[in-house]
């Protein structure tokens, strides 16, 4: 699957939890309650690293950690939708910082 068409799933996804929530609490999460929700996965996503390293027994952690890192992916999908972030272009002008900072090393 191409960047953009996980961009557009990850976007419709969210779409489907903002009707959710207004459903349920009377509003869509913010981008501040979605920043935290995320570092919460990022905890558990540390958790499930040490794991996968033997340092601690979490049955089906493979499975989990594949969970984890896909949930943490959507998060950063969403807010970087939110704060109108083109992911892509930065991801690729990022990446080309690094491997010009690495050239010069």
């Amino acid at each position: 699957m191409e960047f953009q068409k996980i961009i557009d799933r990850a976007i419709e996804i969210r779409k489907q939890y903002e009707a959710q929530e207004k459903q349920l609490y009377g509003s869509a999460w913010t981008s501040e309650e979605i920043a935290l929700g995320f570092v919460g996965d990022v905890g558990d996503l540390a958790k499930l690293i040490v794991a996968e390293n033997g340092k601690r027994n979490i049955p089906d952690s493979k499975a989990k950690l594949e969970h984890e890192l896909a949930d943490c992916l959507w998060s950063v999908i969403v807010l970087a939708h939110q704060h109108e972030v083109d992911l892509e272009t930065a991801f690729t002008n990022t990446m080309n910082e690094l491997e010009t900072h690495l050239s010069e090393n």
